[in-house]
């Protein structure tokens, strides 16, 4: 997808992929990464994510990045947060108690800048992506981390030809094509939630599976 793109959904409020609850899928998979609390973990595309806020309620320092400023002033205004506004060469940086959130072109981002994280969070990242892009947005995150390093990745699986995306669906062969080269994987869950996705029914969906995995950083 196109900066445009997100921007103009943004703008006009066309963010169906934003949840109003915290994903239970995280809830319910996070503690399997044995992550000690004050490790820093890395999501990318943020938005204005309330796993942002569950995250770092776990003691976690959050480092996130996301394209839109409008996405992330929300994120601090719904949720009283008093962020340090810093501005760098291709970033602007808000910055409170362990919350670090970098607007600007994901692609940009360097380990210099990110710093060290321990894991990944990615729920709607891969998804958002086109398949032409995916590759590129793999070994843009795998740059950023290092062995052992863990992410908790959430896809969508449904019949791609029922509804152009975003969200696309990402198969498990997806999966092993584009991370194996550097990671282990490890299925965790795989969920039926078609009765709960009003949304993408409407959409013209048939079948939808949600499948979460265990990625470590090889």
């Amino acid at each position: 997808m196109q900066p445009q793109f997100w921007d103009e959904r943004w703008r006009t409020g066309q963010i169906g992929f934003h949840q109003s609850a915290v994903d239970p899928r995280l809830q319910q998979l996070w503690p399997a990464l044995g992550l000690a609390n004050d490790s820093r973990v890395f999501v990318p595309l943020c938005g204005k994510s309330l796993d942002l806020l569950w995250l770092r309620e776990r003691g976690h320092t959050v480092a996130g990045v996301e394209l839109s400023a409008l996405a992330l002033e929300s994120f601090c205004m719904e949720h009283g947060i008093l962020a340090r506004r810093r501005i760098l060469d291709s970033f602007d940086v808000y910055e409170a108690a362990d919350l670090g959130l970098y607007r600007g072109d994901f692609f940009a981002l360097t380990p210099e800048l990110l710093g060290p994280v321990s894991a990944v969070y990615d729920r709607a990242a891969l998804i958002s992506w086109r398949p032409e892009f995916r590759r590129a947005y793999v070994e843009q995150v795998t740059s950023l981390t290092t062995r052992g390093v863990q992410t908790l990745l959430i896809t969508l699986e449904y019949p791609q030809a029922q509804m152009s995306g975003p969200p696309f669906s990402v198969s498990a062969d997806d999966v092993d094509r584009f991370y194996s080269r550097y990671h282990a994987i490890e299925e965790l869950s795989k969920t039926d939630i078609l009765a709960n996705e009003a949304r993408l029914r409407a959409r013209g969906v048939t079948q939808l599976r949600e499948v979460c995995y265990r990625l470590t950083r090889l």
